[in-house]
């Protein structure tokens, strides 16, 4: 970059083109550009001939992200926080209590309908375990029926 294409103010030392940063963050430009378009990173700084100029800082955010993404939270949720940056401490952490709450409420609802459907097909493992059991002590040469295809028909 030419030292004209530098936007005023910005010290070239602390600052980023968008494929240096996508470099430092393990991201690709599209990514970036798509944070940028949803608000997770601040609009950059142009040059004169229209390069993305980035703040050094932008880096800590992105690695903010990609921890908050590996927690579980979505870019919706890292969004909420990322905007609320300035809030003060206690604000800010009465909104990443409720965020949590939220989640934890989440992730409770789902566990209970994974262990339903746990339950479920344990109880359709049984049955199959209980027919094929059954089917060997059997010398009549009926054929037996798969109960779980008879239920999931509704042949029974």
């Amino acid at each position: 970059m030419r030292k004209s294409e530098v936007p005023t103010g910005v010290n070239m030392r602390t600052t980023y083109r968008i494929g240096e940063l996508a470099s430092r963050s393990g991201l690709s430009r599209d990514a970036l550009r798509f944070y940028e378009r949803r608000g997770l990173l601040p609009a950059p700084k142009r040059t004169s001939g229209g390069f993305r100029i980035y703040p050094a800082d932008v880096v800590e955010r992105l690695l903010f992200i990609k921890r908050a993404q590996i927690v579980g939270l979505t870019l919706q949720e890292i969004g909420a926080l990322v905007t609320h940056r300035r809030d003060s401490g206690l604000r800010r952490c009465r909104q990443v209590r409720d965020l949590l709450r939220a989640k934890v409420a989440d992730l409770d609802t789902k566990l209970a309908e994974l262990q339903a459907f746990r339950t479920t097909l344990s109880s359709y493992l049984d049955q199959c375990e209980h027919t094929i059991a059954g089917a060997g002590k059997e010398s009549s040469g009926t054929v037996a029926h798969c109960p779980v295809i008879d239920t999931l028909t509704g042949s029974r």
